[in-house]
């Protein structure tokens, strides 16, 4: 058996490189620990983390509370499957639809499946409550969205990184541009159209946020449609964006919510999909599942995850820092800087435009010098660098991180 701790990094990214499959272009950093905000490569340097595993980390590196609750039922029971009843999914699905007040959870694993999940409920709720015909249902996506890259997932997407050559596509999709409200009441005119799913922020994208309005808009307009709002907040939800779900800056509930990555304090995949009872109860014995989905293990950990949200007041936290890093970043960068045009984002869920095209390595190098300086973090879209640190940060380590990325900018620049 190998010993890893006796491996360089050079020599584990060697490993994943002649043995792995090659559809990830990670930093060239190997962590071996990670606790609270930070992580440590296996030569023992400390890193800030802005990646957040894609804000699936929200609640900080391997909490004790979470992983206290993972430890603690891994010794009693990890999987049943629901052949079976088990002793912890029931008290689960009262926490979860009590915390974020719908009427039923319908649990799956990961992020990717709670998508199918909405896409699936979203059209059986078309032919059996709104009388759409049979097989004719069509669901409204929005260009620049991300969701995974099943091949449901891509086929609502306008990146040819995740489409070319993976075809053919779902049917029943229709695409329009997004933040866009002409265009979804043009789209919403078709009888046959059952929901309309987006996320309020578009992370992949770059934290692509929507004019002021435009997501209330779109609700209320699906309202009179007989449309099903679904808002998929896999990573804008769990307090990213300074509030509990991101739709709550907004002022509306979705008829569909979509959660995943922190929804486990990234211990454990866990993911679901809250309905009310109209929507949920369309699905029958046999219909939909996941032999992994609903285990007691994820159930445990999910409901330690977010009372962490809870009592540590992550929304909260989440909201504040948020402000001051933006405000920060663009009087110091923004303002003085020939290389950042713009700092963007909702709560701790932030990135910069890099004057640069996209299809330079401007951002990419950047990332390289914030990890030898001691950050982490990814480009997106060529020259956009999301930051998005765990909730869990104080003020005082965000203005370091902060002196971090202004200083390596500047002396890019330079």
């Amino acid at each position: 058996m190998l010993q890893e701790t006796m491996l360089s990094s050079k020599e584990l990214m060697q490993m994943e490189d002649q043995y792995g499959a090659h559809n990830y272009h990670p930093l060239p950093v190997v962590l071996a620990k990670g606790r609270g905000v930070h992580v440590w490569d296996v030569e023992g340097k400390k890193y800030y983390d802005f990646l957040s595993a894609y804000s699936a980390v929200n609640q900080g590196h391997c909490h004790p509370s979470i992983i206290s609750a993972l430890k603690e039922q891994a010794e009693k029971l990890t999987l049943t499957s629901r052949a079976f009843y088990n002793d912890v999914l029931g008290r689960y699905e009262k926490f979860i639809t009590d915390f974020f007040g719908y009427d039923k959870v319908l649990p799956m694993n990961t992020g990717v499946e709670g998508g199918e999940t909405a896409v699936k409920l979203c059209r059986k709720w078309a032919y059996e409550v709104k009388g759409v015909p049979t097989n004719q249902a069509k669901i409204i996506f929005v260009t620049g969205n991300f969701w995974g890259r099943t091949l449901a997932a891509i086929s609502s997407s306008t990146d040819p990184s995740s489409t070319k050559g993976f075809g053919p596509y779902m049917p029943g999709y229709v695409l329009i541009p997004y933040n866009d409200i002409y265009a979804l009441e043009e789209a919403l005119q078709d009888p046959n159209v059952a929901g309309f799913m987006v996320e309020p922020i578009q992370g992949e994208a770059g934290v692509v946020v929507p004019d002021e309005g435009y997501l209330k808009s779109a609700y209320d307009l699906c309202q009179k449609h007989n449309v099903l709002f679904i808002a998929d907040e896999v990573q804008t939800g769990i307090a990213r964006t300074g509030k509990l779900i991101c739709c709550e800056h907004h002022g509306f509930k979705p008829d569909i919510l979509v959660l995943g990555k922190a929804l486990s304090g990234g211990v454990f995949p866990v993911s679901a999909v809250l309905a009310r009872d109209e929507i949920m109860l369309t699905i029958k014995p046999g219909e939909h599942g996941s032999t992994f989905g609903g285990n007691p293990l994820a159930c445990e950990v999910a409901m330690a995850a977010l009372n962490v949200v809870k009592d540590e007041k992550l929304s909260e936290n989440a909201e504040r820092l948020g402000q001051l890093f933006r405000e920060r970043i663009h009087k110091n960068l923004v303002e003085t800087s020939d290389l950042v045009t713009l700092v963007r984002g909702m709560g701790l869920l932030n990135a910069i435009v890099i004057n640069d095209t996209e299809d330079s390595d401007t951002a990419w190098n950047i990332c390289m010098k914030l990890a030898e300086n001691g950050l982490l973090a990814k480009p997106t879209h060529g020259n956009i660098i999301r930051f998005a640190p765990p909730l869990v940060m104080t003020e005082e380590q965000l203005h370091e991180c902060c002196e971090i990325i202004e200083n390596t900018i500047l002396a890019f620049e330079k």
